[in-house]
């Protein structure tokens, strides 16, 4: 009470007065270790930086969290109100900002065509939609390519089949179509296939440039119909407009002609050939994507009309299209969704499939190396760490925060936990310690690029468009001890080791008899496997095992401050725009569906990968800490990086940067506790001691990344100085030799 009592001022002197004591005691005891007293002193001093910052809000605000607005709010804390569309959308957004959650940029609600962006409108618009445009406009670099890429070939196929539905004779009013459309698809901008109309001029009522379509036509055609009805008169009298009694509606006759059965027979199937590859080969570009609409909508509409109604014009009846296009390329498709699935991860999940199929079926690698194997199935995991990221979005925006707090512990860390056991048990069974070191190399790669890569280029990127950026310095700040305190409890087992290990060189020589010459020793290093054999079990295991606890006791305690008790660092505000009906893109039970088959087919692509990494390791001239440290560590965490940098474009650097601190923090709190408890279960030789380059690399990016974060303002120079010093790191590791059990 006293303490609570005590004015901001006073109680900040007897920090400062303590500080000064402890600094000095602490100098005294490692006067000794030059380098060690240099790194500890600054630990401690960005600890307690931290911690009297954190006691002199409770003595100026006292035991109630401030209100929002208040003068006397801590200057790191900004205000951030969240606009979303429903109250689904209100909850993903929350959830991003709590704790512990993964952050996810894309929604999981599907947005009104109208409430959308034009960008968005145009790239979801049916290619029946005209949008007038210049002639001269039509000619750019993206149209000119599409010639030598898909016209000029596709225009060939029909010119061929041409002359072959003339000498049916009954197919030529079909080789007659081919003639049109070779000439409209070696150009098709600014140029409509739209559907003939045959009608008579019955109305007295002069209508617009277009003709008018009866009820009876297809719905399906007259789309846009409404653009094109008459002129409206200006008083609400009726209109009565003479027209002849219509005769009953008739089926298309056009099925039942010879010419149609030979035009299915003889041009329609190549034709079907010809265009799905064009529709594959514009799609995968994701770029192209207006190239495979628009062979997608010949193929299954224009080639099935009657050839009669087909007509192909540069004057447009917005009524009677069918068919438009002016571009072939649009820059702005990366945004491109497919039931809220982003196209880029569903363009790469066809690739899971051929990894499986593959990797299975090819086991002796007669027909694939196992290099291409490898890269294959590593590869593959990145659309399934987006699906595994977008269904726990999905689950936690419909529930409530104790399933999405389960939902996100049990699958949020799926993705990586599913390499490092198969890659242990594949260890264990080929009695080698080489697996063992890759998962270490993968975690420590984890951690450094979380710490160093994911906010440096996130800074870099979003300083560009964003001169100066503001975080939340506060919460910042609790990420930054709960590094600290990771990266202590994770790294422990391996201070203790060299304390307490043998010192153990792999050959010494001198000259006998001559005492100038100096003993030389190599490959000098601590080895706990030769040491005193009661040392692994009756110190360092307990020790692993009591910081396993410890280290997820941390994280529910920064579960419990973040989001109980201290709330309030956040300030976030998410406010329902509309609150209307919303259509969410996977229910939970689909979502969950998703979770799981995700999951299967994620520990099935990482058992190829440690399958096929084996002659990598064996044969390649690269250090396995490399491998480790860049392919194994950052290939998964590249759904997370895009949501990052998307976070930093949109101004809320925060969120960026929690990105990359929550999967730290989960890599040491729950990742490493869950090994340690896998291995206490079935014994795969997992032993929490570290090589030395991963405990001085992972040790000087926290102190870095604390050093940039403490004034809680960035731009693109701090992010590239981050950047800078991961590809420095990296350098270290490429030019390290690989682990003496590889």
């Amino acid at each position: 009470m006293v303490l609570l009592n005590t004015s901001a001022s006073s109680l900040q002197n007897v920090c400062l007065l303590s500080q000064e004591v402890i600094y000095s005691e602490l100098h005294q005891l490692l006067s000794k270790v030059p380098f060690l007293s240099c790194l500890f002193l600054y630990i401690f001093y960005l600890l307690e930086r931290n911690l009297i910052k954190f006691f002199i809000d409770i003595g100026a605000h006292g035991n109630s969290p401030p209100r929002h607005g208040e003068e006397g709010w801590h200057d790191g804390t900004s205000r951030t109100t969240i606009r979303v569309d429903n109250e689904v959308e209100a909850h993903r957004e929350a959830n991003n900002y709590k704790f512990g959650f993964r952050k996810w940029k894309g929604n999981v609600t599907e947005k009104p065509i109208e409430d959308r962006s034009d960008i968005d409108k145009e790239l979801h618009t049916d290619l029946s939609i005209v949008k007038h445009i210049e002639g001269p406009l039509f000619v750019t670099f993206g149209n000119i390519v599409y010639v030598f890429l898909f016209g000029w070939w596709t225009s060939l196929i029909y010119l061929l089949i041409c002359p072959v539905m003339f000498l049916t004779i009954l197919g030529a009013p079909y080789g007659k179509v081919c003639l049109k459309l070779a000439w409209y698809i070696i150009w098709p901008f600014g140029k409509s296939i739209q559907r003939a109309c045959h009608l008579v001029n019955i109305s007295a009522v002069k209508p617009t440039n277009c003709e008018i379509i009866p009820q009876e036509q297809d719905d399906k055609d007259l789309a846009g119909a409404k653009d094109c009805a008459p002129l409206l008169v200006s008083s609400p009298l009726p209109v009565e407009i003479p027209v002849p009694p219509l005769s009953p509606r008739k089926t298309s006759t056009h099925w039942c002609r010879l010419s149609t059965f030979l035009w299915l027979l003889l041009g329609y199937p190549l034709l079907a050939v010809v265009h799905s590859l064009a529709c594959v080969l514009s799609w995968l570009p994701v770029f192209s994507i207006p190239i495979a609409k628009m062979n997608s909508r010949i193929l299954t509409t224009v080639l099935l009309m009657a050839p009669e109604d087909i007509e192909i014009h540069t004057n447009v009846c917005e009524t009677r299209v069918v068919l438009y296009c002016y571009q072939a390329f649009n820059v702005y498709y990366y945004k491109y969704t497919v039931q809220g699935i982003n196209i880029f991860a569903l363009n790469l999940l066809p690739l899971v499939f051929m990894s499986l199929i593959i990797g299975y079926t090819d086991r002796e690698h007669k027909y694939f190396s196992a290099e291409t194997m490898f890269t294959i199935a590593i590869t593959s995991i990145i659309p399934l760490s987006y699906y595994i990221g977008m269904g726990i979005a999905s689950i936690s925006a419909q529930s409530n925060f104790a399933v999405g707090a389960v939902v996100n512990a049990t699958f949020g860390s799926i993705t990586e936990m599913t390499f490092y056991i198969t890659a242990l048990l594949r260890g264990h069974r080929a009695a080698t310690k080489c697996y063992e070191e890759i998962v270490k190399s993968a975690l420590a790669g984890t951690l450094i690029g979380c710490i160093l890569f994911i906010p440096g280029i996130c800074m870099t990127i979003g300083g560009i468009k964003h001169s100066e950026q503001k975080f939340n310095s506060r919460s910042a700040g609790v990420s930054s001890a709960l590094l600290f305190i990771s990266i202590g409890g994770v790294f422990a087992p391996t201070l203790f080791s060299k304390t307490f290990g043998n010192l153990v060189c792999e050959s010494c020589s001198s000259t006998p008899g001559n005492a100038t010459v100096p003993f030389i020793c190599n490959d000098c290093h601590y080895d706990t496997s030769t040491a005193d054999p009661h040392l692994i079990l009756s110190h360092i295991e307990p020790l692993v095992y009591t910081i396993s606890v410890l280290l997820p006791a941390s994280y529910l305690i920064g579960l419990i401050f973040t989001l109980k008790t201290h709330a309030h660092i956040y300030d976030i505000h998410v406010s329902d725009g509309h609150g209307g009906h919303h259509v969410v893109h996977w229910s939970r039970w689909r979502a969950l569906a998703v979770l799981i088959v995700a999951t299967v087919l994620m520990a099935s692509c990482a058992d190829l990968c440690t399958v096929n990494i084996e002659p990598i390791l064996s044969h390649s001239s690269i250090s396995q800490y490399f491998i480790g440290v860049t392919v194994l560590a950052m290939v998964p965490e590249l759904p997370e990086i895009v949501n990052g940098i998307q976070f930093a474009l949109q101004n809320n650097i925060s969120l960026s940067l929690e990105v990359g601190s929550c999967i730290a923090v989960q890599v040491c709190m729950i990742q490493i506790p869950l090994l340690v408890l896998f291995n206490a279960f079935y014994d795969v030789g997992f032993v929490l001691v570290f090589s030395d380059i991963h405990l001085w690399a992972s040790i000087f990016s926290v102190v870095l990344v604390n050093y940039i974060f403490m004034d809680g303002k960035c731009d693109y120079f701090q992010g590239t100085a981050l950047v800078v010093v991961y590809f420095i790191v990296l350098a270290v590791y490429f030019f390290a030799p690989s682990p003496r059990s590889c």
